[in-house]
């Protein structure tokens, strides 16, 4: 018997009993905006994750926010019609904004935890985050040197120092209500 809180990674190709079994446990199931459980959706929506669930943008072997963004230009042009739905041209890059615009897609979420990859906060503010996009990639698993690379830019204390972006995070969260 144990206290803890189970989330089963049930991404990917899952047997098909794996949604039942889970529902039956109580697990919590993974969801990843860009990585829909349902085959011919392009993107699942935060809004729509149910509340046995994990909502978040990106795994720790996925590339960030602001780097997904610039992989796939058509892909993300779809994302910023359809799931943001914002009119005409998608920026060439995740502009503090936008990455705020996605994570308040998660932090308003109804599914009971809503996580983030450090980096993706950090990417809401143009002050705080990195320079470099692919510096932010903890783990490439097809690549054996580019395991658990990652190390953050910026010490505890600059980041305590950082009172606008801490107060902005703040009032986001108290605001969603998590």
């Amino acid at each position: 018997m144990t206290d803890m809180l189970i989330c089963g990674e049930d991404l990917g190709l899952v047997p098909a009993c794996v949604p039942e079994v889970m529902r039956d446990l109580g697990l919590l199931g993974l969801e990843i905006q860009r990585m829909p459980k349902v085959m011919g959706q392009e993107f699942s929506r935060p809004a729509n994750a149910p509340y046995l669930s994990v909502v978040t943008p990106a795994t720790h072997d996925m590339s960030t926010i602001r780097g997904w963004w610039e992989e796939d230009g058509e892909v993300t042009q779809k994302f910023f019609n359809h799931e943001l739905g914002l009119p005409g041209e998608a920026p060439r890059t995740a502009e503090p904004w936008l990455v705020e615009s996605i994570v308040r897609q998660h932090l308003a979420s109804g599914a009971m935890w809503s996580i983030f990859q450090w980096q993706d906060l950090m990417g809401m503010d143009g002050g705080l985050r990195r320079d470099e996009v692919a510096a932010e990639r903890i783990n490439i698993p097809a690549f054996p040197n580019h395991y658990w690379r990652y190390r953050m830019h910026l010490n505890l204390e600059k980041l305590l120092q950082a009172e606008g972006f801490n107060l902005h995070l703040r009032r986001m969260i108290v605001e969603s209500g998590r």
